[in-house]
């Protein structure tokens, strides 16, 4: 019996090891995470002057929205305008597609095409943009 219980360790060894090993696990997770959020967003302020949010990339990449250059351009264009006007908080619409975005952040904070607008209300802005 002894043999078995030195073999064995305490429970506090096993709780630990257990423990630490999902500790582990769930700091990889989190790097592989961070590491893509990172790696799509660099990619995003590459394609445009512009940062995105933390929640319009996830947007983007749920819709399945990818700008060209030149889509970046106008949307770039559009919010220098935007600023041109004193806008804050602006709707910016190109082609099929929305962006909102706060100006003086140079930040957009949500994109989303026009399937998804199904009410046309877009609240929280002081100004809009075609572009």
């Amino acid at each position: 019996m002894n043999e078995i219980a030195s073999s064995l360790g305490s429970i506090q060894q096993i709780a630990d090891t257990y423990l630490n090993n999902k500790q582990v696990k769930s700091q990889e997770s989190s790097e592989i995470t961070n590491s893509f959020e990172s790696i799509l967003r660099k990619r995003l302020v590459e394609e445009s002057g512009l940062k995105f949010s933390k929640h319009a990339a996830k947007r983007l990449d749920e819709r399945n929205i990818s700008l060209s250059e030149e889509q970046s351009e106008r949307l770039e264009a559009g919010v220098q305008k935007a600023g041109e006007k004193g806008i804050n908080e602006s709707l910016v619409i190109m082609d099929q597609l929305a962006f909102i975005v706060n100006v003086p952040n140079q930040t957009v904070v949500t994109a989303l095409d026009q399937n998804e607008s199904n009410e046309k209300v877009f609240t929280n802005i002081d100004g809009a943009v075609i572009a």
